[in-house]
């Protein structure tokens, strides 16, 4: 009897010993996870946001460096109509020359970022293509990146952001900045202006005070130099000097 009385207080003590551990061990993870869900929204909070544009422009670039790798892309906003996240601006025979990548119709209102889908009704990438050709086969280093970056013209991508996202890495790499991308992982609009690019860089925004330094471009004896044009201007004509011009 005794034995037996023992038995079981022992099973009992084992059972409650258990749920106590189950408990402490279910507050512990939430406790982790709260704390490193507060990490992450202040790291969003007190990091830039960039947008993911197409072939940026210089200014971009600037930006990027300004803050030292300590930058998020922002993935979770709405695309936005008219905007250099799927429009690059480049230096044609005739003036500024902007190449628009196509989107799929509904795919322009209320569809994040990330979901928007490229439309590859007609070959847009011939297009561009062929508007590199004509703007750069003079330049000096075309052809010292022609290989690599036709890659992006050769191959069909199905979502925007997955197709800026390998030209920016592309870029990076060939300005040789080794920067760790990180995205945001929710919609943040209370960031502080000096933080927030997602609208600071416009094609629109032409005149905006900034003081360029001038450098060759292919056809400035015709209209001059046009500052801020998209990165890959600076890098067909400029080559691996384009990383201290940034």
């Amino acid at each position: 009897m005794p034995q037996k009385y023992t038995t079981e207080r022992l099973v009992e003590e084992t059972k409650s010993s258990k749920k106590i551990f189950l408990y402490k061990k279910s507050f512990f993870l939430s406790l982790i996870w709260r704390i490193e869900n507060a990490n992450i929204n202040y790291q969003m909070q007190s990091s830039a946001i960039f947008p993911l544009f197409y072939l940026p422009p210089i200014s971009y670039f600037s930006g990027l460096k300004d803050f030292d790798g300590h930058f998020l892309i922002e993935k979770e906003e709405h695309f936005p109509k008219q905007t250099y996240r799927n429009r690059a601006r480049i230096y044609s025979p005739n003036g500024s020359l902007d190449l628009i990548v196509p989107v799929i119709r509904g795919n322009k209102v209320h569809t994040k970022v990330k979901d928007v889908k490229i439309s590859n009704e007609f070959n847009w990438q011939r297009l561009h293509w062929k508007s590199f050709e004509s703007c750069y086969r003079n330049s000096a280093y075309f052809e010292f990146y022609e290989d690599e970056f036709a890659h992006f013209y050769h191959n069909k991508f199905e979502f925007l952001f997955d197709f800026n996202l390998e030209l920016l890495e592309w870029i990076l790499k060939q300005l040789k900045r080794e920067v760790k991308l990180e995205f945001t992982s929710e919609y943040f609009d209370d960031i502080a202006p000096d933080l927030d690019y997602r609208a600071k860089i416009h094609f629109k925004k032409v005149n905006d005070n900034t003081i360029y330094k001038p450098y060759f471009q292919v056809f400035d004896d015709r209209e001059g130099f046009k500052p801020n044009l998209s990165i890959v201007d600076l890098l067909f004509n400029q080559g691996p000097q384009s990383k201290s011009y940034i």
